[in-house]
């Protein structure tokens, strides 16, 4: 039975204007142009409120028939298709443009409010989201692991029911990914997954810029994961399943990916996909050389195991040199230094890590953007 609740619900009505073209990988998009002078020019926004009974399935981001472009949440890359994913990375570019020439006009976010459920903590989440929400005008309310205990203290639908009362939108970090699917069910305003055990969408999307930034393009590019299968290759495989480009992850045996997600991937015949057990072959024309942590939160009681199956997968010196000299190295950060890779590799001039972790905030804002119809 479908779950039936009384929710408060934020409606936008956008009246559109004319708009000049962006694009970035041969895509061509179309957005409203961001102010630079002190005379903003944006789409008029109509409000209206109401707290309305409302069907909690109906709301679900799994509903059949819903076009991806018109998403309610932002729960996995592969939800949306390759014109909305390419279009969000193009107003991540033009907003952070903007952020960086210190104009401070943009409050689309103005009298709106965020929260943030972190069941994990995490630096780059929280800051990245409660600055970026923060530049744009809007206030985020972080609540912490022991504010609300998701699923213990309180039932994670009833969370989601009372918090899009309060809020305008929801992010979540937690561990157990039925966690974000039953907020975004329950809930009637956005969810955005800032991470679960099982993806990481929000850090892929902040990848891809980089990438682009970088590189010129997404597409094409040969991108190589070395370490453990964990929810960071998971999105990288979802993102290869909408956009074109080469993705391998060089892992121990008995640390692949998720089997179906990695067939999913592959039946989606948009990237070649590979899974090797071999670093040193995997790595040879890369683009990007990608690395993790091996032991994620959660998992810190088979560090030493991990790290002793993990020989071999280091990122150092000699694997880059392997890459080839244009290759570029990310890591999701936190690392942890001389483990899964050498100091040297990250403060390489072909590491790019901290721009990386830069464009996550510029990336999210992008996503909150095209969540909240701006």
């Amino acid at each position: 039975m479908a779950a039936i609740g009384s929710h408060c619900s934020f409606r936008s009505e956008k009246i559109p204007l004319s708009a000049p073209s962006s694009s970035f990988s041969g895509v061509s998009i179309r957005f409203p142009r961001l102010p630079v002078a002190s005379s903003p020019r944006f789409p008029v926004i109509r409000r209206s409120i109401s707290c309305q009974a409302s069907s909690a399935t109906s709301l679900s981001s799994s509903v059949s028939g819903e076009a991806k472009s018109e998403m309610k949440d932002f729960l996995h890359i592969d939800d949306f298709d390759k014109a909305t994913i390419m279009k969000i990375l193009d107003r991540a570019a033009e907003v952070k443009a903007l952020l960086k020439s210190g104009d401070r006009t943009f409050l689309p976010f103005k009298g709106k409010t965020m929260a943030m459920i972190f069941a994990k903590p995490s630096m780059r989440t929280r800051v990245s989201f409660e600055t970026g929400f923060s530049l744009l005008g809007g206030h985020a309310i972080y609540l912490g692991p022991d504010d609300i205990q998701m699923g213990k203290r309180e039932e994670t639908r009833d969370v989601a029911r009372v918090l899009s009362c309060y809020n305008d939108i929801i992010m979540a970090r937690v561990f157990g990914h039925q966690d974000i699917l039953d907020l975004a069910k329950y809930s009637t305003v956005p969810v955005i997954n800032g991470l679960t055990d099982y993806n990481h969408p929000c850090q892929i999307m902040a990848d891809a810029l980089t990438i682009i930034e970088h590189i010129g393009h997404l597409e094409g590019t040969k991108v190589v994961y070395v370490g453990d299968g964990n929810n960071i290759v998971h999105s990288w495989l979802l993102l290869a399943s909408v956009i074109p480009f080469h993705f391998v992850c060089a892992c121990p045996k008995g640390f692949e990916p998720d089997k179906e997600t990695v067939k999913k991937a592959q039946e989606a015949g948009s990237s070649k996909i590979e899974i090797t057990n071999d670093p040193k072959e995997a790595v040879r024309g890369a683009d990007v050389v990608y690395s993790d942590v091996w032991a994620s939160m959660g998992q810190k009681e088979e560090a030493a195991y991990r790290r002793q199956v993990f020989q071999g997968f280091q990122v150092d010196e000699t694997l880059m040199k392997l890459a080839g000299p244009k290759a570029y190295f990310m890591h999701c950060l936190p690392a942890e230094r001389g483990v899964e890779v050498t100091d040297g590799v990250i403060e390489a001039p072909n590491s790019i890590v901290f721009p990386q972790a830069g464009n996550r905030m510029h990336a999210q804002n992008a996503i909150m953007l095209h969540l909240l119809g701006f």
